[in-house]
């Protein structure tokens, strides 16, 4: 879609909504008056908070405004070396090690988060605060836009805070951070990071690099660039699961009795094939550059990034022809970013912030050379917030999000009408602190309109949600529980979706006439953090009044199994829990082990077990730490998930063993590190629960992968 098409679209959303926009503001200031005047005749308490471009600190900036979200239960952060060490090609399974976080795992070049047992559109995955403007939540096959190699930090953010980002992150939100627009000023002439890596499951070559230029003690200029090559992947054991081993075996008897000698060694082929996933390959491309203006009255900065990508989608097989695969996606985004500050002194107000971003995506669905469905997408989303000098105990924020979305479906398979999509959302964070009490409120309000065009039908949705947190400190235990109600649209696909979707193999019909999606969540917590030992443990449940779910109808529709979206009752619960503890001193290498548990399970009225459900999980690791050399070892054990719903297949459980050493040959705080590691040790095959593709799609086999790190 042209430019001017672009600007069009912003004039008419405008136009639609002028009235709506000129009380939002006053309805904003009132709600964070009302909020926040208790605390503004309270003394200010002191700014601690610095600002260094060589940290690397353990510390959640998804919010920057809130110096730490003490009171959320389940915030996790990945960066450093640890990051290095788990970058992958897509952000699902650099997350895995996580509590309560899975990957869906729909091939190598596919692959979003699952938190506690939510996926799609119940997960927000995000790029510096804002949506990542692709159609990753559109259908499992379709890749996250993120580049791992040039990413600095990723949180994964559950609790209150998440309404700051949309009522519909019921399982939380993933926020990506990198530095495409500058955050500070470096101290030398030039800063470089850079990241390089080989894979031996997949023969795959990896690097990518950041350069940060300052212009003046104020300008900085920054360019990044990134490459990945891989090959087929290589797996622990059969191609295909249990069940489709034996459906192949079932096929190659019939097709040998009815005298179809081909037929019958395709399928005996199928159910022998082991060792190598076809059609797995991944070739990556990005490219970025920005800048920023950043001084003490504030930042203002812009960034542009390309990201091109093609991969294979390995497909159900078709017992009776060869093994193999051609269908595979050509995928390109182009991005444009903007994220201003401006500090507003000792008032009320502490900060104003603006980010803002346009994405203009297409991917073509290939099969072979020739093309089968392509999709366009072309979306801009922004927030603007204040945020609230700290009175006393007090802190908080309040602002307004926008985002506006065409995507359209072109081609024989497109299950998707084109549709238009405008959101609107108003939201507030309070948080409070008092000796050992402290307490965060949330609240939201999204307007939502979703209009399929040729079909005539638009729909509107208005959702309220909000959120209540309170914790308590007991030295260096805390204690606390969040209760949320929430609301979520339904999307497009759940409402319009008419047509073959190749993916999931399955033919997919939305209902026009769902209702939003609202659920009370609450979740109870312990944390514990001292210098020797530190655990957390959350349990949590949500309870849905109309849960939007697909099911299998029992029909057949051009050659697929039917599935239709339908909403119920539903209740999900389940419990995570980490923690690690530093055993002694010996040979030069403090001794720590750490551990990982989670469990998840979720239950659709009248239907059963909800599908796609990870199941129980833990994992043990130790570790022998010094200045120059890391030494660490782990187990992770994988139950087998049996509770499914009525179309899937059970998933075997497996005991998957991993080692990894770092190297740090001029010290820790040199910024050199080489990371050497050996996963999945005894080769053992493994899938995940969460995948629409478990069947014929398992985890990669024994893997070893060198990485080195720089940044100087």
């Amino acid at each position: 879609m042209r430019i001017r098409k672009w600007i069009f679209l912003v004039k008419w959303y405008f136009s639609m909504t002028l009235t709506r926009i000129a009380f939002y503001p006053v309805s904003l200031a009132a709600l964070s008056l009302a909020l926040a005047v208790p605390a503004f005749a309270q003394q200010d308490a002191a700014n601690t908070s610095e600002d260094d471009f060589h940290t690397d600190k353990e510390i959640v900036v998804t919010a920057p405004y809130i110096e730490r979200l003490d009171i959320l239960s389940g915030t996790s952060a990945l960066s450093g070396e640890k990051l290095a060490a788990e970058t992958q090609g897509q952000i699902g399974d650099m997350l895995t090690q996580i509590p309560g976080v899975s990957a869906t795992s729909f091939s190598p070049g596919a692959s979003r988060p699952v938190l506690r047992g939510f996926q799609g559109n119940r997960v927000a995955v995000l790029t510096d605060g804002i949506g990542n403007i692709d159609a990753s939540n559109t259908s499992a096959d379709h890749a996250v836009t993120i580049d791992a190699l040039t990413t600095e930090r990723i949180e994964v953010l559950r609790g209150p805070a998440v309404l700051l980002f949309g009522g519909q992150a019921v399982g939380g939100a993933v926020n990506v951070i990198d530095k495409r627009i500058p955050r500070a000023v470096p101290e030398e002439p030039v800063h470089v990071d850079a990241l390089l890596g080989y894979s031996t499951v997949s023969k795959e070559y990896s690097g990518g690099a950041s350069i940060d230029v300052p212009f003046s003690d104020r300008f900085v200029a920054h360019v990044d660039g990134s490459y990945r090559k891989s090959k087929d992947l290589r797996i622990g054991g059969y191609l295909l699961s249990p069940e489709l081993r034996s459906e192949a075996l079932t096929v190659a008897a019939d097709e040998a009795a009815l005298g179809n000698v081909a037929e019958a060694a395709n399928a005996r082929d199928w159910a022998d094939f082991r060792g190598r996933l076809p059609n797995s390959g991944v070739e990556t491309l990005s490219f970025g550059a920005g800048g920023a203006f950043i001084d003490d009255g504030g930042n203002l900065g812009i960034s542009f990034n390309v990201y091109d990508t093609v991969y294979g989608i390995p497909e159900r097989p078709e017992f009776t022809e060869p093994v193999g695969g051609e269908v595979s996606i050509d995928l390109r985004q182009y991005r444009f970013d903007l994220r201003g500050e401006v500090e507003l002194g000792e008032g009320l107000f502490d900060k104003a912030r603006i980010r803002a971003g346009y994405a203009d995506y297409v991917h073509k669905e290939l099969e072979g050379s020739d093309v089968g469905t392509t999709f366009f997408s072309e979306a801009i989303e922004a927030r603007f917030e204040l945020t609230q000098n700290k009175r006393g105990g007090w802190r908080g924020a309040s602002g307004l999000q926008f985002q506006t979305r065409d995507l359209e479906a072109v081609g024989d398979e497109a299950f998707l009408p084109p549709t238009r999509s405008n959101q609107l959302g108003l939201f507030t964070l309070q948080e409070f602190s008092t000796g050992n009490l402290d307490a965060e409120i949330a609240v939201r309000f999204d307007d939502a309109r979703l209009e399929a065009q040729s079909l005539g039908i638009e729909r509107k949705f208005n959702n309220i949600s909000a959120a209540f947190g309170i914790g308590y400190n007991i030295g260096d235990l805390k204690i606390g529980s969040n209760i949320s109600r929430t609301g979520r649209a339904p999307s497009v696909e759940e409402l319009y979706s008419d047509g073959p979707h190749v993916a999931t193999q399955s033919y997919e019909v939305g209902d026009p006439a769902l209702r939003s999606e609202r659920s009370w969540n609450g979740e109870i917590y312990a944390r514990y953090d001292s210098t020797r030992f530190d655990f957390t443990t959350t349990l949590y449940a949500n309870r849905f009044s109309s849960f939007i779910f697909e099911t299998d109808t029992g029909n057949i529709v051009d050659d697929l199994p039917e599935f239709v979206y339908l909403q119920r009752k539903a209740r999900v619960w389940g419990v995570e829990a980490e923690a690690s503890a530093q055993l002694g001193h010996a040979a030069g290498f403090d001794v720590v082990i750490d551990g990982v548990a989670d469990y998840t399970r979720a239950t659709i009225e009248g239907q059963g077990p909800a599908p796609r459900i990870p199941p129980l999980r833990l994992l043990g690791g130790i570790e022998l730490q010094s200045g120059n050399l890391d030494l660490r070892g782990e187990v992770e054990w994988t139950d087998s998930q049996k509770r499914t719903a009525s179309f899937e297949t059970p998933t075997d459980g497996f005991n998957m063993v991993n080692a990894a050493l770092t190297w740090r040959p001029f010290g820790r705080g040199k910024n050199i590190s080489l990371i050497a590691a050996a996963n999945n040790i005894f080769d053992v095959e493994a899938r995940r629960a969460a995948s629409f593709t478990k069947d014929f799609v398992a985890l990669a086999g024994r893997d070893f992968r060198l990485t080195a790190r720089f940044s100087y």
